[in-house]
């Protein structure tokens, strides 16, 4: 019971695992592919809005084993994230929509229209 306490009020310490698996995975990487690995995460920090630990973990997740194995082939970071580095972080990025904050919102605000429009019996679309 006090593991289940522990991991409301602090996470999942599963993800927390993940989390610093991935760290030391990043730190392995080459220094062209850990400096990108880098400035990608921070970009997603601030831009990135990710609001469910889980989801966090899975994209961090699935960003090292890019990063790894563009390395292991020996494609350039450039092969990896083009000539627009925002642009790729941001197409990354709408993999996982739903954890992201604006998501909520997104569903909030839809359903609110809805609501309202149904007040005035017009339904979606009406």
């Amino acid at each position: 019971m006090s593991r289940n306490w522990i991991e409301i009020v602090t996470g999942s310490l599963e993800d927390k695992k993940k989390y610093r698996e991935y760290k030391a995975r990043k730190a392995a990487l080459p220094a062209p592919y850990e400096q990108t690995v880098e400035a990608v995460e921070r970009y997603l920090n601030y831009a990135g809005g990710i609001s469910k630990g889980d989801v966090l973990v899975e994209m961090y997740e699935d960003l090292i084993v890019l990063f790894e194995q563009a390395a292991a082939d020996g494609t350039p970071v450039r092969g990896v994230v083009g000539d627009d580095a925002v642009e790729f972080v941001e197409d990354f990025l709408r993999g996982y929509e739903d954890g992201r904050w604006v998501a909520k919102e997104r569903a909030r605000l839809t359903d609110a229209v809805d609501a309202a429009a149904k007040e005035q019996g017009h339904g979606h679309g009406d």
